[in-house]
């Protein structure tokens, strides 16, 4: 499945955690997800990550639902910067960009990848 082929909407981060074990040869970003009306969990392994941006603020006693996300186009500004910052070296490198839009807090993650998988995953 793409990525903006899954019900986002509702649906709760109940971790997040950044594997760095080897850093440089693969950089992970995993996500626990637990779907609305008891559809059940699943992880996001973003694998071979290169870049992320999360903004997210705490101190709020809910959940931490998902508004939106989705996988952004090829020219969105985060990625185009990525490329230019690199000059040349990363340009053979097909990356993706991925949005996600908090509900509860307002907050916004990006990261730009080569992949992401989806793993079984019981709470």
């Amino acid at each position: 499945m793409k990525f903006s082929d899954y019900q986002w909407h509702d649906a709760v981060i109940k971790n997040i955690n950044i594997d760095r074990k080897n850093p440089g040869h693969n950089d992970v970003i995993i996500f626990d997800i637990e779907w609305p009306e008891e559809k059940g969990s699943v992880r996001f392994v973003f694998e071979d990550v290169y870049w992320a941006e999360m903004k997210l603020n705490f101190g709020i006693i809910a959940d931490e639902s998902i508004f939106d996300a989705a996988e952004l186009n090829d020219d969105n500004q985060d990625v185009v910067n990525f490329y230019a910052k690199w000059n040349g070296f990363m340009d053979e490198v097909k990356l993706k960009t991925y949005k996600i839009e908090l509900n509860s807090t307002g907050g916004v993650i990006k990261i730009i990848a080569k992949s992401f998988r989806i793993e079984e995953y019981k709470d």
